[in-house]
């Protein structure tokens, strides 16, 4: 009984070592099938240059207004000023004496002379009232010289005894008292001749007529205003500045001033400054004088609004656009071309203004001086404008191929 017990074990081991050794057999076979694939297999190509600089990132085409180059620059800081042009000279003429004015002949632009005939008030009045007093004080006259001839008398009588010393005294209080009327009555010609004299009104400078205030014919009080003279020779710009700035303003700092309907850019200085600050607007007043000779020549008019610019600070040093500059780092910094590639640049900051040296800023707009933290130079350099953005640390770049194009035919030129 046990042999017939023992003949499945012994078939059941044989068949497991036949299924091991198969399947050893069937892993060695597939190895070698794969190596033998793998050895045959053709090579992968290599990756072109431009592909891998595809696959880093796109490439940014600049356009020439897309970045400027930094240099040195004399930058200039500068507050903005604002006023109309007035004339520095100019006087009112007005009536001294009422009355029916007269000889009124000039009108608005006319020039006329210091010291010139303006117009006159009807005189027959202040004439009489001038005879009247004369008359007055040659009747005074007459009176102190009768009681100089009676103190004379009596002061001869009093040294023969003939009369009292009292009576020469009541003589010579006779004759103090006429000589005052005499005064009096010269000094009342005096001011009856000032007031003739005054229906006469003269130009108190040269100038031109801006404005006729009257008409001939009119009756006139004491200070009614004639006409206005100005001298258009010497002009200034009244401008008010804030309490602040007015602190870096001096005499004698330059402007540069736009007025309206000049096309030319005009220079002023600063001439005087007003030394206190304007009630209300807290602002202070700081008067541009222009140059005489822009003045002749531009043909410029009083009332004439004009804007610009005073320069109150100049440095010299490598500036950038303002719009250059970015701020979405802890330090200020600046894009910068460097092997077709994008470099961020830590700077500083310094003078921010506009360039000294050109009175056409062109796009540039305001410059600021800037200096690099780890102390590289920066002039030479080219940096990329604020309207191109923010670009990311190493984005490639190159400059855009610009076509000729044919000015005849308006035709890109062949070739390109």
């Amino acid at each position: 009984m046990i042999p017939l017990q023992r003949r499945p074990a012994a078939a059941s081991r044989a068949w497991r070592s036949r299924f091991l050794i198969g399947a050893l057999v069937l892993l060695v076979a597939g190895g070698i099938t794969f190596m033998l694939l793998r050895s045959r297999a053709p090579a992968s190509p290599a990756v072109p240059p431009q592909a891998a600089a595809d696959k880093a990132g796109p490439v940014i085409e600049l356009q020439a207004q897309d970045h400027t180059t930094l240099r040195q620059r004399t930058l200039q800081r500068s507050l903005p000023v604002s006023g109309t042009l007035r004339a520095v000279r100019s006087a009112l003429v007005k009536a001294r004496v009422s009355g029916e004015l007269q000889d009124l002949t000039l009108r608005e632009g006319d020039t006329v002379q210091a010291g010139q005939v303006v117009a006159r008030i009807d005189p027959a009045e202040y004439t009489a009232r001038l005879r009247q007093a004369r008359l007055q004080a040659d009747a005074a006259k007459a009176q102190l010289d009768i009681n100089l001839r009676q103190y004379q008398n009596n002061e001869a009588l009093v040294q023969q005894g003939f009369i009292s010393s009292t009576a020469l005294d009541a003589s010579l209080a006779q004759l103090n008292a006429a000589r005052a009327n005499y005064q009096a009555a010269l000094a009342a010609a005096d001011v009856a001749q000032k007031s003739a004299d005054d229906t006469v009104l003269r130009a108190p400078m040269g100038g031109q007529i801006a404005q006729r205030l009257t008409q001939p014919g009119e009756r006139v009080a004491i200070d009614a205003r004639i006409v206005e003279i100005v001298d258009l020779s010497h002009m200034e710009i009244e401008a008010a500045i804030s309490a602040a700035d007015s602190v870096s303003v001096r005499v004698g700092q330059q402007a540069r001033l736009q007025v309206e309907g000049v096309p030319e850019a005009l220079t002023a200085h600063v001439a005087r400054i007003n030394p206190s600050a304007q009630t209300g607007s807290r602002s202070v007043l700081v008067y541009l004088k222009l140059d005489s000779q822009d003045i002749v020549k531009a043909g410029l008019r009083q009332g004439l609004f004009a804007q610009g610019a005073l320069a109150t600070e100049t440095a010299r040093a490598v500036a950038a656009p303002a719009s250059a500059v970015r701020y979405d780092k802890p330090q200020p910094y600046l894009q910068l071309l460097d092997q077709d590639q994008v470099r961020h640049v830590s700077v500083t900051l310094g003078l921010r203004g506009l360039d000294a040296n050109r009175s056409d800023q062109g796009n540039e707009g305001e410059l600021i001086a800037v200096r690099a933290v780890d102390g590289s130079p920066l002039e030479g350099r080219k940096v990329l404008q604020g309207v191109v953005g923010a670009l990311r640390e190493g984005t490639p770049v190159r400059e855009a191929v610009v076509t000729p194009v044919n000015a005849t035919t308006g035709a890109a030129a062949p070739g390109h």
